[in-house]
């Protein structure tokens, strides 16, 4: 009996790729299929949900001895493999997606935390992060208004569809990065291609739509109310991008791109060919991480296997994985609590 317990106190902590859960939308497209393998029987992929325990959308795990169980049913086993981070309680308080906005979202808002677990039921709010891998040559975003608005006057352009001269859109560029802070209001512009990491929520107060049908010739649902109620109506300067510095390690080079009290998010940028190393990650007792291929491919190297990545692809990284070992010519979003 004691020697079984030593052996399962000391059996290795092994990282495995995950299939996302794929979604559409009226607003999505094919890029995600096109460019990142993405595969589904949809009209389009709008979203794919990468790194999901999220009822609406959970992610599978396809390698390792976990393959085929739902991420969130290998943490309930597992609970060790979120870290003792703050922050997770026992469940994965993040999600991480893909998304091809060939036509424009929604102008939307998320409540947060507060509001989210005294009006729904105890769910999480809603702050995330864009990173943005793509931008046709017109394409932007709406972040907030320009100036003050009162509610009455947010409520009356909203139902009347003249909301649109009191946003403010910023222009958008391929690698910027965009923070968005519960509360405010915004909405991703056509032609943007994004990766977002955020808050395990899928609470959004739809506040205008265009005046848009779906495919059954019906308009989506609105939420104005509870839009209203937790709308920040201030105006907000034209968020900059943030003094990003590489910082070298062998192998591989990483540089912040959003810290917040959610979670954490790095660019890695990883090239090992040609030069015969390996990049190796130390992953501690704090926190899980969670590697997201937005380009290149490579492989992991495991004590008994290799596991093959390439550019779409989500790894999950239990937490105490000791040194997590990589080579190829790749690019990731390292993200952690």
């Amino acid at each position: 009996m004691i020697s079984k317990k030593l052996s399962l106190k000391n059996k290795t902590v092994k990282p495995f790729l995950m299939q996302p859960f794929c979604k559409e939308a009226l607003w999505g497209g094919q890029r995600l299929q096109h460019d990142f393998g993405k595969i589904a029987a949809l009209d389009n992929i709008a979203e794919t949900w990468e790194c999901s325990t999220h009822p609406d959308g959970p992610s599978t795990v396809i390698t390792g001895e976990h393959k085929g169980l739902l991420l969130s049913e290998v943490l309930q086993q597992h609970p060790e493999y979120l870290g003792t981070h703050p922050r997770t309680k026992g469940e994965l308080p993040i999600l991480v997606k893909f998304i091809d906005a060939r036509q424009k979202l929604s102008v939307q808002v998320h409540p947060d935390d507060e509001y989210a677990k005294t009006h729904e039921n105890g769910q999480l709010g809603k702050t995330e992060m864009w990173y943005v891998l793509d931008a046709d040559e017109a394409a932007e975003l709406i972040y907030g208004f320009y100036s003050d608005i009162d509610k009455a006057t947010l409520l009356k352009s909203a139902v009347e569809g003249t909301l649109e001269k009191y946003l403010q859109k910023v222009k958008v560029y391929k690698d910027d990065v965009f923070y968005i802070k519960a509360g405010t209001v915004h909405g991703i512009g056509a032609g943007n291609l994004i990766a977002e990491v955020q808050e395990s929520s899928n609470l959004t107060y739809r506040l205008y739509d265009y005046n848009r049908v779906d495919k059954d010739g019906k308009q989506r649902e609105l939420h104005i109310e509870k839009a209203l109620a937790v709308a920040d109506v201030h105006g907000k300067a034209a968020p900059r991008q943030p003094l990003r510095v590489l910082r070298y390690s062998r192998g591989s080079a990483t540089e912040f791109l959003c810290r917040c009290k959610y979670f954490q998010v790095e660019r890695m940028l990883l090239n090992t060919e040609g030069q015969q190393k390996i990049a190796e990650l130390s992953i501690g007792s704090n926190s899980f991480q969670v590697l997201l291929c937005i380009a290149g491919q490579g492989k992991l190297l495991l004590e008994d296997e290799n596991v093959d990545y390439q550019k779409g692809n989500c790894i999950f990284i239990p937490a105490n994985a000791g040194k997590l070992r990589l080579c190829g010519a790749a690019q990731f979003l390292k993200i952690c609590c």
